[in-house]
């Protein structure tokens, strides 16, 4: 087997070093509707010839534009590493006609809107428009995935050229909320590691993070005004381990960061239950007076604030703002799920002053699906995760949703009963059941006008490590992606399997610890090379 192996490798690296070396015009035979692209773009036309990119490779921009000057930036730094060339990046008043080119010069009456973009590859020029930087971003992403894996590749991989087919792409998202959640709650993970999470979020086309930043198990961010919530609060960890917290600045790391991949944070801070951590910290948020014992462990349902005390909504004000004053996208998520050693008239008594709280910062509320019983409105998003009836009776009070179905979209639960990590609460989750399942058939009664967007949730009882976290989210991430950028009509599981499958070598050029899933046709480029030779596909 490793011999037949090492021989295809052979035949694909002679096949490309033949056409390169015969004469300069003559490249390897490039289709550009032969793309693996996740996810799926609108439209492909292929128009047969190649791109290369060299060492003198320049990657021009509107002048006077900064997020388009960022963008070039970005892109970049990409390229640099793997392809060794030194790739300027200019400013410019005109169309350059040659090099990679970025502008917001598109129509911004066509389909595109703010988030999409065109893409027109010929032997000259690769030319990323959009009426926005956000579809220019996400174009770059798109010329990311038509090149060839080692493209991510940290080190130099010796290539003098790198090709790219010709033709035209159109592409705009099916949803404007397209976000992953990640829990730093359960189990904490520094701002390296959330980092490596966007990396992953924007290859695809994600736009936002869902920051769970406080439960039972750990308060992961400094509030100066409430300081022993994260010295005390954020101490441990489920397991008992040390736990931590993010500082101000880390904070505004993770966000700078997420800004500059086109990425909204959106932070959490879960209440009145789930919030066993703060009642660890501050003995007045609780009725008794009495300061509750760190918990370490992975039951739900048990800790609430006191909704009668107005400290509590002090203390609601003072978390609510300081963390507002770091983020400047426009959601606050509260949380308000499986608050269940709250009585119900308190329940909807405090969402509805937490409610009053944020929108007082400027800030929309986002809370999971049981936040409906309160008095939601059109400005209220609720996050469908468990219950219908709940996303129902919000969106019946002028609410829209986000859908995030725990049967399909929680990257915490396991994709078969052999998988270590994960949980079983919610069924198993293979990759097809991750990606079968369309946002606006999920509800009987949520129509597509009432749904902002689509979210997997991945959280971390046991997730304990990088590692943990790609493992858990790869290949689902990727799936989900396309559910919330790609029409439905589109999409279709037999194509997208063999789409995923051929990202087997940007997985593994990325170093992503990923589950092979038996579903999955997994290919290493030079497998797809050798099969589109044998099939007539490329000509």
């Amino acid at each position: 087997m490793n011999i037949m192996k090492t021989s295809l490798k052979f035949l694909f690296v002679s096949v490309l070093a033949v056409y390169t070396m015969s004469c300069e015009e003559q490249y390897p035979p490039t289709n550009l509707a032969n793309n693996h692209i996740i996810p799926k773009p609108a439209s492909v036309v292929a128009t047969h010839g190649t791109f290369v990119l060299d060492k003198d490779a320049v990657i021009f921009y509107d002048s006077g534009n900064e997020d388009l000057k960022k963008n070039a930036g970005y892109l970049a730094g990409l390229l640099r590493p793997s392809t060794g060339f030194v790739i300027e990046t200019k400013a410019t008043s005109q169309n350059p006609g040659d090099g990679i080119y970025l502008t917001t010069g598109a129509d911004k009456d066509s389909l595109l809107g703010e988030g999409g973009y065109e893409l027109v590859i010929s032997e000259k020029q690769v030319k990323i428009s959009s009426p926005h930087p956000d579809g220019v971003f996400y174009g770059i992403q798109t010329v990311r995935q038509l090149l060839p894996a080692d493209i991510e590749s940290k080190d130099d991989t010796t290539r003098e050229k790198w090709f790219l087919p010709t033709g035209r792409i159109r592409d705009w998202p099916e949803y404007q909320h397209r976000g992953a959640m990640l829990d730093v709650s359960r189990h904490f993970f520094g701002v390296e590691t959330v980092k490596r999470f966007i990396d992953y979020l924007a290859l695809y086309k994600f736009n936002v993070l869902h920051l769970h930043l406080s439960d039972d198990q750990g308060w992961r961010i400094e509030i100066e005004s409430w300081p022993n919530l994260a010295r005390h609060g954020g101490s441990t960890e489920v397991g008992g381990g040390e736990g931590g917290y993010y500082t101000k600045d880390d904070y505004k790391e993770i966000v700078e960061y997420a800004a500059d991949h086109h990425i909204t944070v959106i932070p959490e801070i879960d209440m009145p239950g789930h919030t066993n951590a703060a009642l660890a910290s501050y003995p007045e948020l609780n009725c008794d007076g009495k300061a509750r014992e760190l918990y370490t462990g992975t039951k739900v349902g048990f800790s609430t604030l006191c909704t009668d005390k107005e400290i509590v909504y002090e203390f609601v004000d003072d978390v609510v703002r300081e963390i507002s004053e770091l983020t400047p996208g426009p959601w606050f998520h509260i949380g308000g799920d499986e608050s269940h050693s709250t009585d119900h008239d308190d329940y909807v008594r405090f969402v509805n002053r937490a409610r009053e709280i944020v929108n007082s910062y400027g800030k929309k509320v986002i809370g999971w699906d049981e936040i409906a019983h309160a008095d939601v409105n059109s400005e209220d998003v609720v996050q469908f995760w468990a219950r219908e009836n709940n996303a129902l009776q919000g969106v019946k009070k002028g609410a829209r949703v986000i859908m995030s179905p725990s049967s399909h979209a929680y990257m915490d639960i396991k994709y078969d009963s052999t998988t270590v990590l994960g949980l079983t609460w919610a069924g198993l989750t293979e990759v097809d059941d991750a990606y079968n399942w369309d946002p606006v058939a999920l509800v009987d009664g949520i129509e597509k006008i009432d749904i902002i967007g689509v979210e997997a949730p991945l959280w971390t009882e046991t997730i304990e490590s990088l590692d943990d976290i790609e493992y858990m989210t790869f290949p689902r991430l990727p799936g989900y992606a396309e559910i919330g950028w790609t029409a439905t009509e589109n999409r279709f599981w037999e194509d997208y399997k063999v789409r995923l499958g051929k990202q087997k070598e940007r997985f593994e050029t990325m170093d992503v610890n990923y589950y092979k899933s038996p579903l999955v046709p997994w290919q290493d480029e030079e497998d797809i090379f050798i099969d589109e030779q044998k099939e007539g596909e490329v000509k």
